[in-house]
């Protein structure tokens, strides 16, 4: 019974939802019928004033005001009544307008409230402004068509309302554009957080824009009569010019969106490329902004960032570390099986640890090896050097427990001292030759 009843009273809410918006408009319809049907009649009120004719508008239309004598006086060709008459319309249409805004938004926000969708609220925001506008504009202009205006003042006139209705639908279309890009980046934002979708949506935001008002501008340069034509022939030729003086800004352009579409790094990803290594704070439609480990920001043309070859540090599952171990030759092969045992220990009791392989794996020339092979499972940095300096201290503390030595790279040198081998060494030495003496007189060596 409660279901039947709720469906009765919606249906009974639809329905008198659709008389009031059908009363409205029928209203209006029958408003602008009433306004664009009045006539002018034109008599002759005497015989001396036969030259002279006077637009006998209805009384309804002109509010009396035709009938004030000295209101009959012209101003620009045409009467002064007309132009007070005009002035009375403009107001008439601002407040009709807002009593239109008034109903719409009212009725919008009730259907918008039983809906729960945050769309629908923004929605009604949007269309509060231009709806407004484009009343006010419908309404003067049907006001305004009452009377007979000089060709140039009505051309002006009706351009102005054209330029104004252009103006009131390129707004609107414009905060479409950023209800849409708002909406996307928040549908975004809470499914993966993705910052480099999200950054791409300013970019995204701006060229929809742009798009807008070149179409708005051409839109109405047409209505109001203008060669569009060769206005898109100029805007051709310079576009060559400019694209032919900006190459390296067009590679960079397309570079931007490479890398937005293949997304290769995201923002606050640490990655290197060549010489410089660090974590992306931005990526802009020219470059890609990349902080170094010093702390300096290194600004990287997109061309250069698409066409290089960058490694993704922060992709990788996590931080793997290979370390060498020595220990003295002169460790027995027990105490070596008990250091592996130990690393094994530390390094598998830490939570962090993902894999790892401890092998006793060469003789080095110095020292008997022990290589680790250890896969950290995080890929922050400063947890991970954290987390190591603890399991090397604590390998270090055991080892030092068990009285084993670590090797460091040594040489030894042999003294051999051998009696036998220095005397048949002398009995092969050969008489020294004598040295010849210089003459008198003569320098040595001279």
């Amino acid at each position: 019974m409660e279901n039947r009843k709720n469906i009765t009273d919606s249906r009974r809410r639809r329905i008198r939802f659709g008389l009031r918006w059908s009363a409205a408009f029928a209203l209006l319809g029958s408003a602008t019928a009433w306004a664009a049907d009045t006539v002018t009649n034109t008599v002759a009120e005497s015989a001396s004033a036969a030259t002279n004719r006077v637009a006998r508008t209805k009384t309804w239309m002109t509010f009396g005001l035709d009938r004030v004598h000295f209101l009959r006086s012209e101003l620009l060709g045409n009467p002064i009544w007309q132009y007070l008459a005009s002035l009375i319309y403009i107001v008439l249409a601002f407040y009709s307008s807002k009593l239109l805004d008034y109903l719409v938004q009212t009725q919008l926000r009730r259907w918008a409230a039983r809906s729960q969708l945050k769309i629908n609220d923004l929605l009604v925001d949007l269309l509060r402004g231009p709806i407004k506008i484009i009343a006010f504009v419908v309404l003067l202009h049907v006001g305004l068509r009452v009377f007979e205006w000089p060709e140039w003042e009505a051309g002006l006139i009706s351009k102005g309302l054209k330029i104004i209705v252009g103006y009131s639908l390129t707004y609107l279309a414009l905060k479409l554009v950023d209800l849409m890009m708002g909406f996307w980046e928040q549908r975004i934002a809470a499914a993966h957080g993705g910052l480099l979708d999200v950054q791409l949506i300013p970019v995204l935001r701006k060229t929809f824009k742009i798009f807008v008002v070149v179409v708005a501008v051409l839109v109405i340069a047409q209505n109001l009569e203008m060669n569009v034509t060769g206005l898109l022939a100029s805007l051709s030729i310079g576009g060559l010019a400019v694209g032919l003086a900006a190459q390296d800004t067009l590679s960079n352009l397309f570079g931007a969106v490479a890398i937005f579409a293949d997304k290769p790094f995201r923002i606050g990803d640490q990655i290197q490329l060549d010489s410089i290594a660090g974590t992306v704070e931005t990526i802009g439609l020219r470059s890609t902004r990349v902080r170094n480990g010093e702390g300096s920001l290194v600004t990287i043309p997109n061309k250069n960032m698409a066409a290089a070859n960058i490694i993704n540090v922060s992709r990788r599952p996590g931080i793997r570390t290979v370390m060498n171990i020595g220990l003295t030759y002169d460790t027995p092969a027990p105490k070596i099986e008990r250091a592996l045992a130990i690393i094994q220990e530390i390094f598998r009791s830490h939570a962090k640890t993902a894999d790892l392989l401890v092998t006793f794996n060469k003789f080095d020339s110095s020292a008997l090896n022990i290589q680790v092979s250890h896969l950290w499972n995080s890929t922050n940095f400063n947890e991970y050097a954290q987390g190591l300096q603890k399991l090397n201290l604590e390998l270090k503390r055991r080892f030092d427990e068990e009285k084993m030595d670590f090797a460091f790279p040594s040489h030894t040198v042999y003294l051999r001292q051998d009696s036998q081998w220095q005397v048949a060494n002398s009995h092969e030495q050969q008489e020294e030759p004598q040295p010849v003496r210089p003459s008198a007189g003569r320098p040595a060596g001279g």
